[in-house]
């Protein structure tokens, strides 16, 4: 079974934000394959996509704090500035963390961890909603 959904998630602030339960509930196929895997894909460059803890919400918090320190605002090394200055560093924040997730299925379930879930990094201020791809593939 191949099975493909375009997923359209509204726009978030900024920060780390759990998306896990809005790709399950967009693949209804989900139910039905008991062994297999699931691509998430994301059609921007200035959000990011990764599995981290899904409990403590201080985590995504600290997330959001730490990117900042690594790709800070206004470099004066940065040549890319004229879509403002959280611009250039949200391309960084989404090359450092990646555009896909690729998880295991079992018994129509995604294999993440007792603690895991996906986040949608949202690196920009004001950002629009972000399209995602999500690709099943199994038995």
């Amino acid at each position: 079974m191949w099975v493909q959904h375009q997923l359209t998630l509204p726009a978030y602030p900024r920060g780390f934000h759990l998306i896990t339960d809005s790709i399950t509930s967009h693949l209804p196929e989900l139910l039905h394959c008991q062994t297999g895997l699931l691509h998430v894909f994301i059609q921007h460059s200035s959000a990011s996509l990764t599995i981290n803890e899904n409990a403590d919400p201080t985590v995504r918090m600290d997330f959001e704090s730490h990117f900042n320190v690594i790709a800070p605002e206004n470099q004066p090394y940065y040549q890319h500035t004229y879509e403002g200055p959280d611009d250039m560093p949200a391309h960084l924040k989404a090359s450092l963390l990646g555009s896909s997730v690729s998880i295991p299925i079992a018994n129509g379930k995604l294999l993440l961890g007792t603690w895991q879930g996906i986040y949608l990094g949202e690196h920009r201020d004001h950002a629009s909603s972000r399209t995602l791809i999500l690709t099943l593939h199994g038995e």
